[in-house]
């Protein structure tokens, strides 16, 4: 059980702050992958209040006529277009129809939690396509088109910390996120001579409306967990929670707002999972993202920056009870 006298990390500066002078990206393009909904909305918010005009990608329209509303509303130029990042054509498709982006930020991706004896060739094959080709086809057509014109660039790769730990029940994301995370190193170093900086962001727990059902469903058992042992703690005399249980139908307390519009109540459950004891708020990670692709961090290339409060790192002195993935899921045994 968490004390409740231990305060965490503090809470970030209210939305709509920055570190970079007003104007850092005034005339310059931000191309987001996967811009229309979640932590890439909130990245590209993050460039458009700084100036940058944006261009939204995703495969759905329906994701992208919202996201141009509510982008536009911060008075920045914002345009659109439907692309299957797996499709190299398309992709040269867009780039042909704008101007050459100054930065570009491959937030797309794929995921969905499954035993790897469960996962078909196809799910795996999806995955993979998305989440390594399609970023490495974004990066491709960026740099190619860089390199020909003779002007520099900046690339973000939205990475996973278990393409360092590995991923049980992610196998699929876990692999492509291990191939992202080299394309960056790899990069790096191949085009660093031609003004091009590429640099990765991982993200810890960042709530947010857009979440999947099967990250919903994860945060809503947690917090449930967490719920019945902070019962027991309390009946066996221990220390409760000084905000009691978990909000939400989604398990969560948190706002159930698009992108990064506000903080929640700390104190909840998800909160006390973390050893900074608070989840992260979206747009801390789009300030990352304006940063490395900045004037400002013109000498980092080839680097992975976390946003995760230390997650990642944590390790228990004594290690918690082996729970296969299998019974995570709520899956029977496996037949074959």
């Amino acid at each position: 059980m968490v004390s409740t006298a231990l305060p965490g990390l503090p809470s970030p500066p209210p939305l709509g702050a920055s570190a970079l002078p007003s104007g850092t990206y005034d005339g310059s393009l931000v191309l987001v992958t996967g811009g229309g909904t979640g932590l890439g909305r909130a990245v590209a918010a993050e460039f458009a209040r700084l100036g940058a005009d944006l261009l939204i990608v995703s495969r759905r329209e329906r994701h992208l006529a919202p996201a141009r509303r509510e982008l536009a509303k911060l008075g920045t130029r914002v345009s659109s277009a439907v692309c299957d990042i797996r499709d190299p054509r398309r992709i040269a498709e867009v780039f042909d129809g704008c101007a050459l982006p100054d930065v570009l930020v491959n937030n797309a991706a794929a995921n969905f939690p499954v035993p790897t004896e469960d996962m078909s060739p196809n799910a795996w094959q999806a995955v993979v396509d998305i989440t390594l080709t399609g970023t490495f086809l974004m990066t491709r057509e960026f740099g190619r088109r860089h390199l020909a014109a003779g002007t520099p660039g900046s690339v973000i790769d939205i990475g996973a910390s278990y393409a360092w730990t590995g991923g049980p029940g992610f196998a699929h994301s876990a692999a492509a996120k291990a191939g992202v995370e080299s394309l960056v190193r790899t990069l790096a170093v191949e085009w660093g001579p031609y003004g091009i900086q590429i640099n990765g962001l991982v993200p810890g727990l960042m709530p947010h409306e857009d979440m999947t059902d099967d990250i919903r469903g994860n945060l809503a058992r947690a917090a449930a967990d967490a719920a019945t042992a902070d019962r027991g703690s309390r009946e066996d005399g221990g220390d409760g929670p000084a905000t009691g249980d978990a909000e939400g139908g989604s398990g969560s307390g948190h706002s159930p707002e698009a992108g990064d519009r506000g903080d929640h109540r700390r104190g909840d459950a998800h909160d006390r999972r973390q050893p900074a004891l608070r989840v992260g708020a979206p747009r801390e990670l789009g300030w990352a993202a304006t940063f490395l692709a900045s004037p400002y961090a013109r000498f980092i290339t080839g680097h992975t920056l976390v946003v995760d409060g230390a997650n990642w790192q944590r390790r228990d002195l004594v290690g918690p009870p082996v729970t296969p993935v299998r019974e995570q899921l709520g899956r029977g045994p496996f037949t074959g």
